[in-house]
């Protein structure tokens, strides 16, 4: 694709300008749209058909010429942009020059859980956007059916969260729903037993293999506070992962990549 950049959009060019609120919830709100930056992000969202605009700069268009190929072939307008133009898109501190508008991915719990899943991650009350991204791409990898998050979170389309998802949040499906009772009765009528990780847990993961191979949801608490007394009281069993260096605890990307491949592991055998 060849693109003029002897006058590319500008950092005051209006589409320019309606792009960058998108890096706000409440432009993301008004304009039903949210936007990704970065060469995963972009190439997946082109890929699935939820980007609309690109914007790219000169030396990007150069890097990611076969982004732009793909664009053309999925009816997606590409715009030529200057670095200034492209520092106002970011917010990042040195910017990759390649962004996607796109129109909201986010499904609702019942959409995302139709077809018999088997696994599903669900972080509670997750706050911060890079660990709502990397939950999302460790789900992904792990070949869970969906990411459910559950009570009052971080956006999981915000740009920050989009990032560090590394394209998976165009890859598998992931719901946001606020009430929590709700969501847990959601999983249950969709035949998922609910885990929920907890350090006195009354089951040692590594004794848990019979218990994973059951369809099942995990459940993952707020990165500060882990899940509270009721929830858990929620949860068809507590596990706990094993510590056995001196660290106090694991982060909230470590315990659900343990626990997720865990179950993957199981279930994948219990299938052979």
């Amino acid at each position: 694709m060849t693109l003029d950049f002897t006058e590319p959009f500008t950092e005051r060019t209006p589409r320019v300008v309606n792009a960058a609120k998108l890096q706000r919830a409440a432009g993301r709100r008004k304009a039903n749209q949210f936007i990704v930056e970065g060469e995963n992000a972009v190439e997946a969202a082109v890929a699935t058909g939820a980007a609309r605009d690109v914007f790219v700069t000169e030396q990007a268009a150069r890097r990611f010429e076969e982004i732009l190929i793909t664009c053309g072939h999925m009816g997606v307008y590409v715009h030529p942009i200057s670095d200034r133009a492209a520092k106002s898109l970011s917010d990042t501190v040195t910017t990759t020059g390649i962004f996607a508008v796109c129109e909201p991915v986010l499904w609702t719990v019942g959409k995302a859980l139709r077809g018999r899943p088997r696994l599903v991650s669900v972080p509670v009350e997750t706050s911060e956007p890079g660990n709502a991204g990397t939950l999302i791409r460790v789900a992904d990898a792990m070949g869970a059916d969906a990411v459910v998050f559950a009570g009052e979170t971080t956006d999981p389309q915000s740009s920050k969260s989009a990032r560090a998802s590394a394209g998976s949040l165009f890859h598998l499906p992931v719901a946001r729903n606020t009430n929590v009772k709700d969501v847990l009765g959601q999983l249950r009528s969709a035949g998922l037993q609910i885990l929920a990780t907890a350090a006195d847990g009354e089951v040692e993961l590594d004794n848990a293999e019979e218990l994973l191979t059951k369809p099942t949801a995990w459940l993952f608490g707020n990165e500060a506070h882990g899940l509270g007394e009721e929830l858990l009281g929620l949860a068809d069993h507590r596990v706990r992962i094993p510590i056995r260096g001196r660290a106090e605890s694991l982060n909230l990307a470590t315990a659900a990549s343990i626990c997720l491949y865990e179950s993957a592991k199981a279930q994948a055998r219990a299938n052979r």
